[in-house]
């Protein structure tokens, strides 16, 4: 993929350097609350290589997100196919994020979602992007509605893929944004930075 910019950030594929902080959101505790499970190095690792083959041939995935000044990896954020069939539709886009602790509550990742809802909708041509998550995750519920996504209670799930042994895990709720409301919406700041 070509990395994209916005004001703070640099969104682009993930390089060597950039494992170990890989490992750490998807091992972290405070990361992963809401997630059923927690990956070694050696998971991490090969989880990231999938991922970083996913983008260098599609050309967008869960991409690392660099601090534009000091090009420190803090963290993803992307579109991916959902991958929720036979819930929901097999070409369903969602959007996600990770970023490590001492960097929330900076805006970051409404930052580069915003980045990839413009990239979504504008370069791809997507005609709606989701998003979903554990409905007591409110950090992550309250990013989606920062950027205009809207709640879409009829749609909220058991997802597949969270054991039986993490019930409490099961249930998410859904978010969706379609591509007449965000352009309906106007050039939101920090996606007008990066077009």
């Amino acid at each position: 993929m070509r990395p994209l910019a916005t004001a703070r950030l640099v969104l682009r594929n993930w390089k060597d350097r950039d494992r170990a902080l890989f490992h750490r959101i998807n091992s972290d505790d405070r990361v992963m609350e809401f997630f059923a499970g927690r990956r070694d190095r050696a998971a991490a690792d090969a989880f990231l290589d999938v991922i970083r083959a996913e983008i260098a041939r599609d050309g967008y995935g869960f991409a690392a997100v660099e601090l534009a000044e000091t090009g420190e990896c803090i963290g993803f954020t992307g579109i991916v196919e959902a991958e929720l069939d036979p819930l929901f539709p097999a070409d369903m886009i969602e959007i996600g994020w990770r970023i490590v602790p001492e960097h929330w509550g900076k805006g970051y990742v409404t930052e580069a979602a915003d980045r990839w809802l413009a990239f979504g909708f504008e370069t791809l041509g997507l005609q709606e992007i989701v998003s979903f998550a554990v409905g007591a995750n409110r950090r992550s519920t309250a990013v989606m509605e920062r950027l205009g996504m809207r709640r879409d209670p009829a749609s909220d799930f058991d997802h597949p893929k969270v054991p039986d042994s993490h019930p409490h895990l099961k249930r998410h709720v859904m978010y969706r944004l379609a591509r007449q409301d965000w352009l309906a919406a106007g050039p939101r700041g920090s996606a007008t930075a990066s077009r």
